[in-house]
């Protein structure tokens, strides 16, 4: 056995045996993304999803035993703190000063962790669908960076002398990814090609604001962030496009039939288009679901 094969293979069975004593017992892909959504300490969540991502791509994970469905939450497992408020409730946040950075960032920490539970859901509740396992590979990848960016973000708002929890924060985002538990394309349509993709338009000027207020720790943060994002956009778009060739339905005919159906309300410009484009996002896929264009 060469050095290389070796320390691979010490490396896998690391990986399999930090999964198993964080389990207790080997599990299926499914059967762990399940333990990252339904985990409420939120350490141990994040120690799960690094320690399932490893142990999947050393090949010491199988993806199913199961022939239906797992039995998934209707909510991801949550600690305590923040207060879950109807985005209508919110607080109008400041978006000056070190207090509407401060919030800024929470926010997003929260919609990362939000990101962390939607793509562990997503790999847990379609298990048994008939995918290629590159789907699991890409999606794997997805909630390890997902999981990177809450890490992130909530060391960051630890070294401002706060921690995640300290705000409130809005449920629409988990809302959306529950609304479509039962359909994995329109699962695809929703939440990477929707609520990713709108991170795509807004993202530079949260970079570029942070830059102008000398906070170049978390604008760091932040273009990490960015970049990851649009490679999950492409994700979405190269496996919504995949089962709509699989199942000869028109490409942007059904994503415009999925999102009327799905998500409420129009898209709202200005879309950041070289970024969209560069995850495969055309302007007539969705462009035609804005204001102007959105009569069914």
């Amino acid at each position: 056995m060469n050095n290389v094969h070796q320390t691979s293979t010490v490396q896998s069975n690391k990986a399999e045996a930090t999964l198993t004593n964080l389990l207790g017992a080997k599990p299926t892909l499914a059967i762990a993304a399940l333990a990252i959504v339904k985990s409420d300490n939120l350490d141990r969540k994040i120690m799960l999803a690094n320690a399932t991502a490893k142990a999947w791509y050393a090949r010491q994970l199988d993806l199913s035993t199961l022939s239906r469905p797992l039995d998934m939450p209707d909510r991801p497992g949550r600690p305590d703190n923040p207060e879950l408020r109807p985005p209508r409730e919110m607080p109008r946040r400041s978006s000056h000063g070190p207090r509407g950075r401060y919030a800024l960032l929470h926010a997003l920490a929260h919609i990362e962790l939000n990101a962390v539970d939607m793509t562990w859901d997503l790999v847990a509740r379609f298990a048994h669908e008939t995918m290629p396992r590159a789907f699991f590979d890409d999606w794997v990848q997805v909630g390890l960076e997902e999981a990177k960016h809450f890490n992130l973000l909530s060391k960051r708002l630890n070294e401002l002398d706060g921690a995640y929890g300290d705000l409130p924060a809005h449920d629409g985002l988990w809302q959306a990814a529950h609304a479509t538990g039962h359909d994995l394309l329109a699962r695809l349509a929703i939440v990477p090609l929707i609520l990713e993709a709108r991170g795509l338009d807004v993202t530079p000027s949260m970079i570029e604001k942070l830059k102008k207020a000398e906070d170049q720790a978390s604008a760091d943060i932040i273009e990490i962030i960015y970049r990851d994002e649009k490679r999950h956009v492409a994700f979405g778009m190269k496996w919504f496009r995949f089962m709509c060739q699989r199942a000869n339905l028109p490409l942007e005919a059904t994503f415009h039939k999925l999102v009327r159906e799905h998500f409420r309300g129009p898209l709202k410009p200005p879309f950041n288009e070289a970024a969209r484009s560069e995850a495969g996002l055309s302007p007539s896929f969705y462009k035609p679901l804005t204001a102007f264009g959105a009569v069914a």
